[in-house]
């Protein structure tokens, strides 16, 4: 098994995302991102979901050039497709997922997204959601400190994933912060800049959003 599965669902999708992929990651195609992979030249080791979002000509072509496929009712089912293979690469127990596709013009679908990176915090496994332009990860108990490069993000936003988290420094950032505690509906956190090559920030206690963007 990779160190790494990267699990491509059907949120916002384009060249971004191919550019994500290393050569070694294990891939899953939740619903219609299994199409993009295929469609991409890249083979799914699981594709899986309801396959509302594609005709019944693409969900045979997807059946074909996939490793594994799994397919259920699209009504008698608990989880949405992004949460089976989230589910999926879990019991694996890779180092890190990655989530590509899983924003998109549905709110609701994006925030249950991001709470999966909880699900994955709680089994000390790091999980980061990438979209062309955002980076999302979580701290809390199991992985209290991060340190980001740079890169081509001109922001960096924290929000609490609760009601509040504290014990937060910030080292590396225009505005720094000591041992304070970000609470929800608190714009505090929001529009922060690195200003060296890295920034650090430590957590002691709650869950914290990690949330570096940048503007299209």
């Amino acid at each position: 098994m990779s160190d790494r599965v990267v699990i491509v669902t059907g949120g916002m999708l384009g060249e971004w995302a191919l550019a994500q992929l290393q050569p070694e990651d294990v891939l899953v195609g939740a619903d219609r991102g299994a199409l993009f992979l295929v469609r991409n030249g890249r083979m799914p080791a699981l594709a899986l979901g309801d396959f509302d979002s594609v005709t019944a000509e693409e969900r045979e072509e997807v059946r074909r050039h996939s490793g594994q496929f799994a397919d259920c009712d699209a009504v008698m089912k608990d989880l949405t497709d992004t949460e089976m293979a989230f589910n999926w690469a879990l019991e694996r127990r890779p180092q890190e997922i990655v989530l590509l596709g899983a924003l998109g013009t549905r709110f609701d679908h994006s925030l249950a997204n991001v709470h999966l990176l909880r699900k994955g915090m709680e089994q000390d496994i790091s999980c980061t959601i990438v979209d062309p332009c955002n980076k999302i990860r979580l701290l809390g108990p199991e992985r209290r400190t991060v340190t980001l490069a740079k890169e081509a993000y001109a922001h960096v936003s924290l929000l609490p994933l609760g009601l509040e988290a504290s014990g937060i420094t910030l080292l590396g950032f225009q505005y720094p912060l000591t041992n304070a505690t970000l609470t929800l509906g608190q714009s505090l956190g929001i529009s922060n800049v690195i200003v060296g090559e890295t920034g650090h920030i430590e957590m002691r206690e709650g869950h914290l959003l990690v949330i570096q963007s940048k503007d299209d």
